[in-house]
């Protein structure tokens, strides 16, 4: 897919609303009434006079397309029509941010019907929008401001609005997709430019810059979500956040980094050896985590179960460690024993989107299996949904000590060989695939082959 070409029309948010409302009429037959969402509202740091960063409501981007604050959105359901109201122009705040978009060119930017500036009274207008109907229903999401009535309406539904973007939300159309794989693009050019930095690096820190400075150089100014850069023993907690510690001396890094494009993220996770050449060890638990990964990608498809997925990367991770001499025993035992969750603790992958843990996932915490309890993801993957596959093994002591003062787990492990292996710290490898009919389609194209990633360290 040429990303560019397809990202140069206007996303698709009266395609999203009309898949909305359909969704609605499943749950609420003959539903009849508007669409209402609100925009972000610009709000101050406390106790200063600077906004805070802005980050649109994904609700109502999904039905706008719109990163404007301040603004809403009415979607009639009967006359399939969508009217954006944006803020007026101020001209005290000209001279202070510029001439803010006019309705002209929201119009001609966005997938809308109207573009309106906001009016004085809100409640008015949508009153007169209600006169206009018989019993009609608004349907809304998210906490609304006091101020905002609904007079005239007979009913107000907040909930299944939310539902429907939801559950809308997990199967991307072309233009999500290519969405998605832009911001892909992006964050694996900057992968490579840290590994291009990783052995002149003296602190953490540094590499972060350098993923920043790349995503923003590109176009890509909001990060999906706050980069993990971690080096050492460090890689093995899995939402890392120091970002700030000395290189000296440690193995190999972990770093789990992706851009937004347009409110949509990526996300990406690569471990190297700081150095340019792998351990040894850090080689073998490498080698597994890309066993687990591929083999993982190689059954995916529409209609796949995830939980089966889930359990084929444990047992991919159950066989690599037997042979290292990790772990010992009969490897169906280990798996019912669920000792290769201290190794890899964390579900296979999520969702995404908009969001980084994207919704539409059905995740079940409650769950008492612990292999299965932290997924974020539960059931049959539906066609052209977006999802991450990050197969990981981990050295994390706070985990897996425990785990050897446990008798029935305990006998599995070999205390010994494991003592070779802390220093790795962590292995996780993470790209991002479309769900396809037959198959899939990796939107990452960071370097992950091991002697690929030594060479580009080793002759940056």
């Amino acid at each position: 897919m040429d990303y560019d070409t397809v990202l140069q029309g206007k996303y698709p948010a009266k395609q999203h609303a009309r898949r909305v409302v359909d969704y609605i009429r499943s749950k609420v037959p003959g539903a009849t009434g508007i669409l209402y969402l609100q925009s972000r509202s610009t709000k101050r740091h406390e106790d200063c006079d600077q906004d805070e960063p802005f980050r649109q409501r994904r609700f109502f981007y999904y039905l706008t397309g719109c990163p404007l604050a301040d603004s809403y959105l009415v979607h009639d359901i009967d006359a399939d029509k969508s009217t954006l109201y944006i803020p007026p122009i101020n001209p005290e705040e000209v001279i202070w941010s510029g001439l803010p978009m006019s309705v002209e060119e929201a119009k001609a930017k966005y997938d809308v019907d109207e573009v309106e500036y906001k009016p004085v009274d809100i409640n008015a207008r949508l009153a007169h929008i209600a006169s206009l109907k018989t019993k009609p229903t608004v349907f809304a999401v998210h906490a609304i401001p006091d101020e905002i009535t609904f007079l005239g309406f007979d009913e107000k539904d907040f909930k299944v609005l939310r539902e429907a973007i939801e559950t809308c939300r997990s199967v991307k159309d072309d233009y999500e997709i290519a969405m998605v794989g832009k911001a892909n693009d992006i964050s694996s050019a900057a992968h490579r430019a840290v590994l291009e930095k990783v052995k002149y690096a003296k602190n953490e820190r540094e590499l972060e810059a350098v993923f920043l400075g790349q995503c923003i150089g590109r176009g890509a100014r909001n990060q999906a979500y706050d980069s993990i850069v971690a080096s050492g023993t460090s890689a093995a907690t899995l939402h890392y956040v120091k970002n700030n510690e000395p290189l000296d001396g440690k193995l190999n890094l972990l770093l789990d980094a992706g851009c937004e494009w347009d409110c949509y993220a990526s996300d990406i996770t690569r471990t190297f050896p700081i150095s340019g050449k792998f351990s040894k060890e850090s080689r073998e638990i490498y080698d597994i985590v890309l066993k687990m990964q591929n083999e993982c990608i190689a059954v995916l498809k529409e209609g796949v179960l995830w939980e089966d997925v889930h359990l084929l990367a444990h047992k991919i991770l159950i066989d690599g460690l037997l042979a290292l001499g990790i772990l010992k025993g009969d490897k169906d035992e280990i798996l019912q024993s669920r000792t290769s969750v201290a190794f890899l603790p964390h579900g296979l992958g999520h969702y995404l989107g908009m969001d980084t843990h994207d919704t539409g996932g059905n995740a079940n915490y409650a769950d008492l299996d612990p292999m299965f309890r932290y997924l974020r993801v539960r059931g049959r993957l539906p066609e052209n949904s977006v999802i991450t596959v990050e197969p990981g093994i981990y050295f994390c002591r706070f985990i897996i000590e425990p785990t050897l003062k446990d008798e029935e787990r305990a006998k599995y492990i070999d205390a010994a060989v494991l003592e070779r292996y802390w220093d790795v710290g962590g292995v996780r490898i993470e790209d991002n695939l479309v769900i396809k009919k037959d198959g899939s389609v990796n939107l990452t194209t960071a370097v992950k082959d091991p002697t690929e990633m030594e060479r580009v360290i080793s002759e940056s």
